[in-house]
């Protein structure tokens, strides 16, 4: 596929590789990888929590106009729950990397450690703050998970989950203890267990 793109910079062709979502109680986790092109600048990329809602919003369109590649990925509840936080993510960044249109010469992880790429990989620390391609990631996957979060609360009422992602909010862990578990729960995370294991 032609982008446009002077050829000489294939060298240079660097994935940045993201995830949103390992802390919270439930909801998938959602990666992203992403590809920018050097002659389409984005500006005001940075980490996603760094970012107020509407302009994580906005460049969320326009890294998906501009980038040259890029890829949302994720792992169910189910996998978080069979394989653990850590493996999952790892999962999840693997299929983000795997799902880019072009393939890259380096993927930078944000973190300390990398999943299993077929490409080379190098993990960055705090790397949504120092790589514009990770901290462009870092917006895909936060905007992705944070609005199907918010179509969740909808199916799942009297949580929050809108509002606190399914992070462990006292109003989270309330209503946990208050209404139970749903199917949305990571069984595997202690107060989700402590839950069942009291019956609810």
């Amino acid at each position: 596929m032609q982008f446009g793109l002077d050829f000489t910079l294939v060298e240079e062709l660097v994935a940045g590789v993201d995830e949103v979502g390992r802390g919270p109680l439930c909801g998938p986790v959602v990666t992203a990888a992403v590809i920018l092109d050097p002659a389409r600048p984005i500006a005001g990329l940075n980490d996603s929590k760094k970012l107020t809602e509407a302009r994580r919003e906005k460049l969320f369109d326009e890294i998906r106009e501009k980038a040259l590649a890029w890829c949302i990925a994720r792992a169910e509840v189910e996998e978080i729950d069979r394989l653990n936080i850590l493996h999952a993510t790892m999962l999840a960044m693997q299929r983000a990397v795997e799902g880019l249109s072009v393939t890259p010469r380096l993927a930078l992880i944000d973190g300390n450690r990398c999943p299993k790429l077929a490409v080379p990989s190098a993990p960055v620390v705090k790397g949504d703050s120092q790589v514009p391609a990770i901290a462009a990631a870092s917006i895909l996957a936060k905007v992705s998970r944070d609005r199907e979060m918010q179509a969740l609360e909808a199916l799942y009422p009297g949580y929050g989950i809108g509002g606190h992602k399914g992070y462990p909010t006292p109003v989270h862990l309330e209503a946990l203890k208050r209404l139970g578990a749903t199917p949305i729960h990571r069984r595997s995370f202690a107060p989700v267990r402590a839950v069942l294991e009291a019956g609810r």
